[in-house]
């Protein structure tokens, strides 16, 4: 399984609407990928700001291939997305999970 990374930034008043349209528009794009195995949204406030850390994770790098073509080092961000974005990166990270306790937990 393989952990795909992103960072971004929003504000206090589009927080809602970003998770909103990550919920209702994002996820059912994911899921319509093979080899989407789920996704994790985490939020925090620094300064003034909101930031947004999100976790996707897949079966394997080809899936991530199928979803972030033609490079997957590139920040997939919808341009309806982007305005809601204070900042954002415009690179992600993928790691490789070495261990997993949700998936034992959840069995």
């Amino acid at each position: 399984m393989v952990a795909r990374t992103w960072y971004a930034r929003t504000t206090p008043q589009s927080i809602e609407l970003y998770r909103k349209h990550y919920v209702e528009k994002n996820l059912p794009k994911l899921r319509a990928v093979k080899g989407f195995i789920g996704a994790q949204l985490s939020t925090r406030v620094v300064d003034q700001d909101i930031e947004i850390f999100v976790v996707t994770f897949w079966k394997s790098l080809a899936s991530i291939d199928a979803f972030a073509s033609p490079d997957r080092e590139t920040a997939v961000v919808p341009p309806d997305m982007a305005p809601l974005l204070v900042s954002y990166d415009s690179k992600v990270r993928h790691f490789e999970i070495a261990v997993d306790t949700f998936a034992a937990a959840n069995s």
